[in-house]
């Protein structure tokens, strides 16, 4: 029931009944109506404040799924990039070693991808952390396995060019040299004939005699001499590919011409004594990749297992050189 309303009435000193018209009416109900909705808009406040609506909370459960998807995401590029550092591992020193190719170096293997800004897009969230951790391996992966598959593809061909390289590579001794009687002085220091002191000799000499038939030792081409050699008189050079050089020096006539393809085993000159020598011989050098080598390590192909450790020590003995 309604309450009612009474004033005093200064004329009658009686309290009269409060009749409200039409304007009473609506303003009490506007005020009514105002009161509700501030009431209920304060109510919503406060529960959308200490209280997840159930939109909410199943994106939070969507998030926390999706963090815990990254966290998942970044064991399994954990797990993929050991697996990738295994394979490049093998390929360093197993695959490119087999074809005496250089690994490749781990600064360009492990080199970053570019871009200041190429995260930024991720910044801002709150797993934005786990986000660009999780990109930046997958880049980095990315780069790898794009650098290993080159490098595969690089194995692929040296592996095709497998039988021209073990054709080319110097592989027997330049002269005849069945009683392995003629390794005069072998590679290392060793006292230099003219000079008498004592020298690193980068090659192999072998006497013989004047027009004793000298071998090309591997497939390849004869370069063209960029420069005179002093002391190495008529001198011949082949380019076998690979890295591989071989030199002949002291020789008294070369039958091959700068650009001339040559096999393994064809005579390309005799023996002389030609240039600073003490006496017919042929001084025979191998440089990989422009580094003068011990040429006894790559007479593998004509000598025995025996035979080669002989060979081995007859050529570590200190000797003078004859040139």
């Amino acid at each position: 029931m309604s309450k009612q309303k009474y004033k005093l009435n200064p004329h009658s000193l009686e309290y009269e009944l409060v009749r409200l018209g039409k304007s009473g009416i609506l303003k009490r109900m506007v005020s009514y109506l105002f009161g509700s909705v501030v009431f209920a808009a304060l109510v919503l406040f406060i529960a959308y404040s200490i209280f997840s609506s159930p939109k909410e909370l199943m994106q939070d459960r969507e998030l926390e799924q999706y963090a815990m998807q990254y966290e998942i995401m970044n064991e399994r590029l954990s797990r993929l990039t050991k697996v990738l550092e295994d394979i490049e591992d093998r390929d360093d020193n197993i695959y490119r070693t087999i074809f005496e190719a250089e690994p490749i170096p781990n600064e360009r293997r492990k080199a970053g991808v570019g871009g200041v800004d190429r995260y930024s897009a991720y910044k801002g969230y709150e797993n934005s952390t786990t986000i660009i951790n999780t990109a930046k391996k997958l880049d980095q992966l990315s780069r790898e396995l794009y650098i290993q598959s080159t490098s595969f593809d690089d194995v692929y061909k040296m592996a095709k060019d497998k039988a021209r390289m073990l054709a080319s590579i110097p592989a027997i001794q330049p002269v005849a040299n069945k009683d392995l009687r003629r390794i005069a002085s072998g590679y290392g220091y060793r006292i230099h004939p003219i000079y008498k002191t004592l020298r690193m000799h980068e090659g192999i000499d072998f006497s013989a005699p004047t027009g004793t038939p000298i071998y090309a030792t591997g497939d390849g081409e004869v370069e063209r001499l960029k420069g005179k050699m002093s002391g190495y008189g008529k001198v011949l050079i082949i380019d076998h590919g690979f890295g591989y050089e071989s030199l002949y020096a002291h020789m008294s006539k070369i039958f091959v011409k700068p650009g001339e393809k040559v096999k393994r085993g064809q005579i390309i000159g005799y023996v002389g004594n030609t240039g600073r020598s003490t006496g017919p011989h042929l001084h025979y050098e191998i440089r990989k990749n422009g580094k003068p080598v011990n040429p006894v390590h790559f007479f593998f192909q004509d000598l025995t297992p025996e035979e080669y450790e002989k060979v081995i020590e007859i050529s570590s003995r200190p000797t003078q050189s004859m040139s």
